[in-house]
């Protein structure tokens, strides 16, 4: 992975570090990986071999294949201009932050470049992450497969042409692990409800959401297929289902999550 050196990550938190993982993980040799990470003590500063500062005034003289933005987004305008000496056909910047627009990107650093937006999500830290990324014209067809090989270090990657469908992205898979999550929170706490000691409810609803998404990542089936090999006619599934399937039942009610959190990631660009 020779190609996508020298790599400049601006931002080593918690995504930062997993892309950081994971490039090292698939050959990236740490001597070409330099980190601006304002946080001394952030984890980046203990990898061996990985050049890392504290700001981008002390980086050493270096041209980067790639610029990775892995800043929070109301942090990005702020961190741009920074970084506006890199901007060169040869250099392709990947922002991450969530309703960051392109335009706003190219306005921040200073002119037109070759720009990608990419919306992981935290599963990336197992390496089983998904991410979409959509490039504007002034990205190259091998620039666009080197961003494709960064983001698929730490899980899947899809792309996307129309950016607009972005904070859809970033409502679905962006915010999705939190919804699943919270499913965690709710179920156990329905098992207390339902008469079940504390510890156990607990660890009943996380063994089955974590055993439900193993299986759904293995099977062939959908995931509609797969509720339904569950669900008896006139059984206790069932039961449950008519609950969560009924008019103002989960599907309504995540229509309305997404639809808010979309409608952030909108607001975010401004």
């Amino acid at each position: 992975m020779a190609e996508l050196t020298p790599l400049l990550l601006v931002g080593g938190g918690k995504m930062g570090l997993a892309l950081l993982q994971g490039w090292l993980a698939r050959g990236v040799a740490p001597e070409g990986v330099f980190v601006v990470e304002p946080n001394g003590a952030a984890k980046v500063f203990s990898l061996p071999g990985v050049t890392a500062v504290t700001h981008a005034d002390a980086l050493p003289p270096l041209k980067p294949a790639v610029v990775v933005l892995a800043v929070k987004p109301q942090a990005m305008d702020a961190a741009l201009p920074a970084y506006a000496r890199f901007v060169d056909p040869a250099t392709v910047f990947v922002s991450i932050a969530a309703g960051k627009t392109i335009a706003g990107l190219s306005h921040g650093l200073g002119g037109p470049g070759a720009l990608v937006r990419a919306m992981p999500n935290t599963p990336a830290a197992v390496g089983r992450g998904i991410t979409v990324l959509c490039a504007n014209a002034g990205v190259s067809p091998v620039q666009r497969e080197v961003c494709g090989q960064l983001l698929s270090a730490v899980g899947e990657i899809a792309w996307i042409d129309d950016e607009a469908q972005m904070d859809a992205v970033t409502a679905v898979s962006g915010s999705g692990p939190a919804y699943v999550f919270l499913l965690v929170e709710a179920l156990a706490e329905a098992g207390q409800a339902a008469g079940l000691p504390e510890g156990l409810a607990r660890r009943l609803a996380r063994a089955t959401v974590a055993g439900s998404g193993a299986l759904l990542d293995e099977a062939r089936e959908d995931a509609a297929e797969l509720r339904k090999n569950v669900t008896s006619p006139g059984g206790t599934t069932a039961a449950a289902l008519d609950v969560l399937m009924s008019e103002d039942g989960m599907g309504r009610l995540m229509r309305r999550a997404v639809a808010a959190a979309a409608a952030r990631s909108r607001a975010l660009a401004n």
